[in-house]
């Protein structure tokens, strides 16, 4: 096909909400949760029933992001149930049993995801990756569907619901495809009611619900002292202020989402009367989430008991690792920088016998030898850390986070921030909000909500509520096709010279659709018109690529990477209804949180159907 014009076009593509109630699913890294909304009541939103179970010393409205599969490998259960379920097997028996949990990481690391990609079990078995997220997403859709029917008295239909499923906004389009692939296989929506779910970037829906708040319902920037049974009139009437009196139209502020398996930054400004969003900054970040504080932990074992034991425990005792790294997430969870005083990590006593069994000596002895005056074992059957030995955990991941944010603060393009919201699961640690605190307070105003790993679950039923809330963004990547263009002696190398009819072409040249970090807009569109190869043709295949470069010349350039395939089917249109000459007008989206076509065929004035594939490219 040979690209014949471009046009862009700036109207807004209609966010039909003809639901009555809006669900939104934050599916975490490490703990998961949904709140929903009635479209006739936006302003209250409810976070879902108490899941059973739950970790000692943890107050948390969600529930551990885990799957458990039987040995035939069937859905059995999820979150605390699941953990709880396996926790209580047999040792031998759990070998059998397909336990998942920090599984959502897979689609950020993976660099050939696709719909045949795998999970790993902790008993070592794999299974298609599309599968386990399918499961944790048809098990959210059934609990919620049966918590509203429950609060409503009527019975709640799926297509009575707006979905909204959280992704982090450093995801590249081909995570958020698979996403959604996952929700159509749970059921929730369909290919042929696509709008019926929406994908919201984490750190936008933060962003939405942080400007709603009250300042009684930000963290302090100490401990309290003491308990005031009569507050000052003053303290009342500060209370009741909210951000947005502060957050006002012009009002720039970045945005660091700080969850279990990634750090996602971005910038916004406010924008007009409504409070419109706007993107200044592309979203950047990294997998510098909560569970680098885990791997840091895994670490210290390897060199105190030996990486070759630890890798046999994890495999030969399934269930007793997962119990070990449950006590560690509760004393991490605790971890603050104003406490001097040890946390103590209870060990199985799988890990305490298999290595006795394993070395022929106990545990302590091993420690003894490690030689680090901030670890030790105490009589209780606990491994005792010091408050500096903890903290040492946490340093490199922090490190990287406030390497990300001065990054960004130090780009040219943004300037005049005022504030900095931190959100996310892994920022109810008094570690990281410390640390964040002391490296940017001096510069902008650091604010962090109460309840501050719900920010981003209550913002994106807002954002389920209204979609045209962000109404303009920044693009990730420069993308664009591979066409024909005249060939130029002084601009165009000779190997990609073709000659056609007498004419010479240069092949391979990148036509760009938007540029890295351009500013798009809710609802722009790109257009191109097409001309199939020949008039009887009904199908079109074209590869789009994408760059992190602003201006790449061919698509056999360095940093050019194929990431999908529009394609047109013209089959449905009679060969004889068509001319000699045939143009194909495509129509992109990029200004939304997913890149959307449709097209026509401008001879016929048919629609065309067509799709865009970034998992199988």
């Amino acid at each position: 096909m040979v690209s014949s014009s471009t046009s862009i076009d700036s109207g807004h593509d209609s966010h039909q909400n003809d639901h009555f109630v809006v669900v939104a699913i934050d599916f975490g890294t490490t703990y998961s949760g949904y709140a929903f909304s009635f479209t006739r009541d936006p302003e209250s939103i409810h976070m879902m029933r108490k899941w059973d179970g739950g970790d000692p010393g943890i107050i948390n409205q969600k529930t551990p992001t885990t799957v458990l599969l039987t040995p035939d490998e069937k859905f059995h259960s999820f979150g605390y149930a699941a953990r709880d379920f396996y926790h209580d097997l047999d040792p031998k028996n759990a070998l059998n049993w397909l336990y998942f949990e920090k599984f959502k990481m897979a689609l950020h690391h993976s660099t050939t995801l696709s719909q045949n990609t795998l999970l790993t079990a902790t008993n070592g078995k794999q299974v298609p990756a599309v599968r386990v997220f399918s499961y944790a997403l048809k098990h959210f859709k059934d609990h919620a569907l049966q918590e509203l029917s429950d609060q409503s008295a009527t019975k709640i239909l799926n297509e009575d619901v707006r979905w909204v499923i959280t992704v982090p906004a450093i995801w590249k389009q081909l995570a958020k495809q698979f996403m959604r692939c996952a929700a159509y296989e749970a059921g929730i929506a369909s290919p042929q009611c696509p709008d019926q779910l929406l994908i919201a970037l984490e750190p936008e829906a933060a962003s939405i619900y942080c400007r709603k708040l009250r300042m009684h319902q930000l963290i302090p920037e100490t401990p309290p002292i003491a308990i005031h049974l009569s507050p000052h009139k003053q303290d009342v009437q500060e209370s009741q202020e909210s951000v947005a009196d502060s957050v006002s139209e012009g009002t720039r502020y970045i945005l660091v989402d700080s969850g279990g398996g990634t750090v996602d930054i971005t910038v916004h400004e406010i924008e007009g009367k409504h409070g419109h969003l706007k993107e200044l900054y592309k979203a950047s970040g990294g997998p510098h989430g909560s569970v680098g504080v885990d791997l840091a932990f895994l670490q210290l074992l390897n060199n105190i008991f030996g990486a070759e034991y630890m890798q046999h425990f994890r495999q030969k005792r399934p269930a007793g690792f997962v119990d070990l790294m449950i006590a560690f997430e509760s004393r991490k969870r605790n971890a603050s920088p104003f406490k001097d005083n040890p946390l103590n990590i209870s060990f199985p006593f799988s890990f305490i016998d298999f290595y006795k069994k394993t070395k022929g000596h106990h545990v302590e002895a091993a420690i003894r030898k490690h030689g680090d005056k901030n670890v030790s074992w105490s009589s209780q059957g606990m491994l005792r850390l010091m408050p500096a030995a903890m903290l040492h955990l946490f340093q490199p991941i922090i490190d990287h986070i406030t390497h990300h944010i001065g990054d960004v603060l130090n780009n040219p393009i943004v300037k005049n921030i005022k504030y900095l919201f931190l959100v996310g699961g892994f920022a109810e640690s008094a570690v990281l909000q410390q640390e964040i605190r002391k490296s940017f307070g001096h510069i902008l105003k650091v604010i962090i909500p109460q309840n501050v790993s719900l920010s981003i679950v209550k913002g994106a039923v807002l954002f389920g509520l209204d979609p045209t809330v962000v109404n303009m963004r920044r693009c990730r990547f420069t993308y664009g096709v591979g066409v024909l263009n005249r060939f130029e002696v002084s601009k165009h190398p000779e190997n990609k010279k073709l000659i056609k009819n007498g004419i010479a072409w240069c092949t391979d040249i990148f036509d760009k659709f938007v540029v890295v970090d351009q500013s798009v807009g809710l609802g722009e569109i790109v257009m191109r018109k097409y001309s199939p190869a020949c008039p009887g043709q009904t199908k079109s295949v074209i590869h789009i690529y994408s760059s992190e470069n602003e201006n790449p010349s061919l698509i056999s350039d360095s940093g050019v990477q194929r990431c999908g395939t529009l394609t047109l089917d013209m089959s449905g249109i009679a060969i004889q209804q068509v001319s000699t000459r045939r143009e194909i007008q495509v129509r992109m989206t990029f200004g939304d949180t997913e890149i959307k076509v449709n097209a026509m065929d401008i001879t016929t004035g048919n629609v065309v159907k067509c799709s865009i594939d970034f998992l199988n490219k």
